[in-house]
């Protein structure tokens, strides 16, 4: 779920939680959503350390923006006892949703999917953008129409997983202190992740989904959503909000470092679990290929290949009903792992189908 020219749209982490990991969004697309308005948070001070991921990175201090005392997901299963209701979907457990910009669900309620019918099975918003967070601008994409919705069909009619949420990751190249080091890049990670526990109790929908997913993507449509069209993932700038490149490589040792800094600070600091929106290609432009960089074997998943601009065809499973279009997962997994959580089959990958983004999620898999 984001900030690239797709839809997501169109704009497109100690040693125990990253090993249990296995090394670790969503999506935002352009149109309505809520303006930025949070101050930049400065670089925290010196505070517990934490051990190295499984790439080996070299103990980094927690930022001291301290977590609210309330970081876990308000609740992971349905409250009430109202009747179920036929997802529309297929096979059992699976569910569409949508995610960032509103898409209109329609009701009352039980609120239904648009366009593609059935039920509404979930919303996953932004909860930051790193462009907003360090004083950038950008846009923070959220539709509180859709994540109530989706919270509504979760808690009265056992329908879907609820509302989720993604950060808008920042790669190390655009990181006021970058120095090309691996534990700066860790540190860079752990501060963006305690960002992230510090927004989530004020998001307009609780967030209830266990897991926070990392936006990791190339959008390609600056200054739109951030100053820079990489986000800091393939080159290094003169400062945050600059735009201006001095350096035009990262090690995909120093990228991974973030991701494992996010990861582990998160995981240790709340009972979210860490996820990545990410799609192979894009992958593969910032980690390499290299197993110790690339693969994230226990690491939750949200892929945006294979997609498509037509709604003809909705999805059943992983695939297209009738089709060979199926979701393409990343980092060494595969559609069949219990990590493969959500593929945004419409609407991102500069896609456009005229209603915004399009999901579909197993609940199964829910952590």
């Amino acid at each position: 779920m984001p900030l690239e020219t797709r839809g997501k749209g169109r704009f497109a982490a100690g040693a125990a939680a990253v090993a249990a990991l296995g090394l670790v969004i969503g999506c935002g697309s352009a149109g309505t959503g809520r303006t930025a308005g949070r101050t930049a948070v400065q670089r925290p001070a010196a505070g517990p350390t934490s051990t190295a991921p499984t790439t080996t990175v070299p103990a980094s201090t927690a930022p001291a923006t301290a977590a609210p005392a309330s970081t876990a997901p308000a609740s992971t299963a349905p409250i009430s006892t109202a009747p179920g209701l036929p997802s529309g979907d297929g096979p059992a457990g699976f569910w569409y949703g949508s995610d960032s910009s509103e898409i209109a669900t329609p009701g009352p309620a039980p609120y239904r999917e648009p366009a593609v019918g059935g039920a509404y099975g979930g919303y996953i918003g932004m909860i930051g953008n790193w462009a907003a967070w360090q004083g950038c601008g950008g846009k923070i994409v959220w539709s509180a129409t859709d994540s109530t919705n989706a919270r509504t069909n979760y808690v009265s009619y056992h329908a879907g997983i609820g509302v989720g949420g993604y950060w808008f990751m920042a790669g190390p190249g655009v990181d006021p202190h970058y120095n090309g080091t691996v534990a700066e890049a860790y540190a860079w990670g752990e501060a963006q992740a305690a960002r992230v526990l510090y927004d989530l109790p004020g998001e307009p929908t609780t967030v209830n989904y266990p897991v926070v997913f990392m936006d990791i993507e190339l959008p390609g449509n600056a200054p739109g959503y951030t100053p820079v069209a990489d986000n800091g993932w393939t080159s290094v700038y003169t400062s945050a909000c600059s735009g201006q490149v001095k350096q035009s490589s990262i090690p995909a040792s120093v990228n991974r470092a973030d991701l494992n800094g996010f990861a582990a600070y998160l995981t240790s600091h709340s009972s979210y679990k860490a996820g990545v929106y990410s799609a192979p290609d894009i992958w593969a432009s910032i980690f390499g290929t290299d197993p110790a960089t690339a693969n994230i074997p226990n690491t939750y998943e949200w892929t945006y290949n294979d997609l498509t601009s037509s709604l003809a065809r909705h999805p059943d499973g992983w695939c297209l009903s009738g089709t060979s279009t199926c979701a393409s997962f990343f980092g060494g997994q595969t559609s069949s792992s219990k990590y493969a959580l959500m593929w945004q089959w419409s609407g991102g990958g500069g896609t456009y189908n005229g209603y915004g983004d399009f999901d579909q999620i197993d609940a199964n898999r829910t952590p």
